[in-house]
């Protein structure tokens, strides 16, 4: 196996914990599994990848991701997503996967053609770690690791920052890669209002989100930002 993607997956009951003041427990919750429902038909959709592998405690999740023949990984802990993501890097070596990709599952506007484009540059380097970052330049999206244990993955805030130094401390290359469609995270408020733009100002992708986003401006749940 060549390339793994790793999703870790909150429970969503406990998800979007930031945009409780712009929605309620439900909606949160409905968005978070639209969000990670997206990610994952684009990631089936990257011919670069190979399987993916979703690390979750969320029952729902882990029905949804078997139901479209992935593989899935119990998060017993539901200690972050640091561990989550290094439980499934013990996994990928266990496969025998030459890389994984470790990838957030509120990114509903990945493009699969993008990501493809990501994984097929050529790299000469045998260790190195590609860290694509938030809009913000402050948190880390994506995570491509080769081989998957080229450094131990330090996710949270200031997380883009973090990984280039435990890249340099680990002689690990590293390469920046700003991609558009994983640029957007969803976490505030504001990153809330600034998906809704995006999805207005354009026709099809990021299926799950765009109905369920409707549904809840028809619902009053949330306001028409378009």
């Amino acid at each position: 196996m060549q390339t793994l993607a790793i999703l870790p997956v909150k429970r969503f009951t406990h998800a979007k914990g930031r945009l409780e003041g712009a929605l309620a427990g439900g909606s949160r919750r409905a968005l978070a599994e639209a969000m990670m429902a997206d990610v994952l038909t684009a990631l089936r959709r990257v011919e670069a990848i190979d399987a993916v592998l979703v690390v979750t405690a969320d029952p729902t999740a882990q029905r949804i991701a078997e139901g479209d023949g992935l593989l899935t990984l119990p998060d017993l802990a539901e200690s972050g997503q640091t561990q989550a993501v290094s439980r499934g890097v013990a996994y990928a070596r266990e496969l025998g996967a030459a890389q994984v990709l470790c990838i957030a599952g509120d990114c509903p506007l990945l493009d699969p053609t993008e990501l493809d484009g990501l994984l097929g540059r050529p790299r000469t380097a045998a260790r190195y770690a590609v860290i694509v970052p938030d809009r913000h330049g402050a948190g880390t999206n994506a995570l491509l690791l080769c081989p998957p244990d080229a450094l131990q993955p330090a996710f949270g805030p200031s997380s883009f920052a973090r990984h280039r130094e435990l890249a340099d401390a680990a002689g690990v290359a590293v390469e920046v890669a700003e991609l558009d469609s994983l640029g957007l995270d969803v976490d505030t408020p504001d990153d809330l209002a600034e998906l809704q733009s995006r999805l207005s100002a354009r026709r099809g992708g990021a299926a799950h989100t765009r109905g369920t986003l409707t549904q809840m401006v028809r619902t009053g749940s949330i306001a028409d930002a378009s």
